[in-house]
């Protein structure tokens, strides 16, 4: 089915592809880029959400019908990163503004096993088979953003970790969007490779200097070779007048353990969805995160998992916190796949409804095509009741105190799993500085 939006939206990008400048570029790049965008001018933005399982709880149209202008790349000062991100001295930090990889702002300090930087110089000097690799992942299905960014691709970040290397000190992607008065778009783009038996702690941050809106489509390939071990974090952090629709594919192998958890706030549209591959026996995947919504923000979790092979294992959870006229959703799916017997799966989304107003749709659904296989899946919603806040009130707390810290324990258990000091800290200050603006526009707490 042709979910395609007006001419008109597609249109307003012509101009910018065919602006693209192709100079210096390997000509295998050039042609995965017209391929893409001839997809994606077929598809345009899924706004038809009727019949449109992947959008039908998310109204695109405002970004559909918004103009964007490309190609504009600010300037950023480390003091002005340093202040809206987690930042750690002894991290390997890659900088990309405006999708471009930034070498003064970036604090490489090669690591021994470690190749990182500019992805613009591997697509020249293919680095790591990334010509055999770059938008397999993200290029399996015919996808209206993913093709949109891989359409635009010219820079960002490349990271690849040498077989039997354990990284002691995390790797941390900034992707920043600089200040500017105008409404812009960008494409940004991660591509990472771990070799068999690697080890990496990979933070990947957004964030937005601009008080404009603007739209930011990321892509993130991950490879993960066999035996390998990849921690992985992921904070989004926008401004409320712009749009994040994000898209991460992984591919994991033999014995390799995927752990990812997300925390997202802001931007008036964001969209998280996440696939990974489990396409060899032993992979184990875990997928958490925490989304906090507020005024009349949106938020789309799409989490899905495929058991391509036996004796696999994943783990979905995540916990929304919503609060004014805000929606969210959260579409987790498990496809079981025939040859994956003895596989283990289960998946489960709370909740947290602190507004009368406050939406969540949640879609939690398995697929299973195995007959010996062990999954389990749920979802729910609620409020905080007034028998719950009686108990604090009644050992000495006041009222706000005690909606405060029921907020915060139901956010506790997945901050608990950013491990990195400055990151922990750094959500656990955000989430902080967030429960006054739920509470402001909270009417439920402490109703039955």
């Amino acid at each position: 089915m042709t979910l395609i939006s007006s001419p008109a939206a597609v249109d307003r990008y012509i101009e910018d592809f065919e602006s693209l400048s192709e100079s210096g570029l390997p000509q295998w790049l050039l042609d995965i880029r017209r391929r893409a965008w001839s997809i994606f001018s077929r598809l345009g933005f899924p706004i038809k959400r009727r019949g449109n399982e992947l959008w039908k709880y998310t109204n695109l149209k405002p970004v559909a019908d918004a103009d964007f202008e490309f190609g504009e790349q600010g300037v950023v000062s480390v003091d002005e990163i340093k202040g809206n991100i987690p930042w750690d001295d002894s991290w390997e930090t890659v900088v990309i503004v405006d999708g471009v990889f930034s070498p003064t702002l970036s604090n490489i300090q090669s690591s021994a096993g470690l190749t990182t930087g500019s992805l613009a110089k591997a697509f020249v000097s293919g680095t790591g088979e990334i010509e055999v690799r770059f938008a397999t992942l993200a290029g399996r299905e015919d996808y209206a953003f993913t093709t949109l960014n891989t359409a635009f691709a010219k820079d960002g970040a490349h990271i690849e970790i040498a077989r039997d290397t354990e990284l002691h000190s995390p790797v941390h992607v900034v992707f920043v969007t600089s200040a500017s008065k105008t409404n812009r778009s960008t494409y940004p783009r991660l591509f990472v490779h771990a070799l068999a038996n690697s080890s990496i702690v990979l933070i990947e941050t957004y964030i937005n200097l601009a008080d404009s809106s603007q739209l930011t489509v990321p892509v993130t390939e991950i490879f993960a070779d066999s035996g390998t071990n990849i921690r992985h974090y992921r904070v989004q952090m926008e401004n409320e007048d712009s749009y994040h629709l994000g898209t991460t594919r992984v591919r994991q192998l033999e014995n390799s353990c995927f752990t990812s958890t997300s925390f997202a706030i802001g931007a008036s549209i964001a969209r998280n969805d996440i696939h990974t591959q489990l396409d060899a026996p032993g992979a184990v995947c875990t997928l958490h995160g925490l989304y906090m919504t507020s005024g009349d923000q949106h938020q789309d979790q799409e989490i899905s998992t495929t058991h391509a092979l036996p004796s696999c294992s994943s783990d979905q959870f995540y916990k929304g916190i919503l609060s004014g006229n805000s929606h969210a959703v959260f579409s987790g799916k498990v496809v079981v796949e025939r040859d994956a017997q003895k596989s283990e799966a289960n998946q489960k989304d709370l909740n947290l409804l602190l507004s009368r107003d406050a939406r969540i749709d949640a879609k939690p659904s398995l697929e299973i095509y195995a007959d010996d296989i062990k999954a389990a899946h749920g979802a729910t919603a609620g409020h905080v009741d007034r028998d719950t806040l009686f108990y604090l009130h009644s050992r000495g707390i006041d009222e706000e105190t005690a909606k405060a810290l029921l907020i915060r324990g139901f956010a506790e258990e997945i901050l608990d799993e950013f491990q990195p000091e400055a990151l922990r800290d750094f959500v656990e200050r955000m989430t902080d500085e967030q429960i006054p603006i739920l509470l402001e526009e909270s009417d439920t707490i402490g109703t039955s």
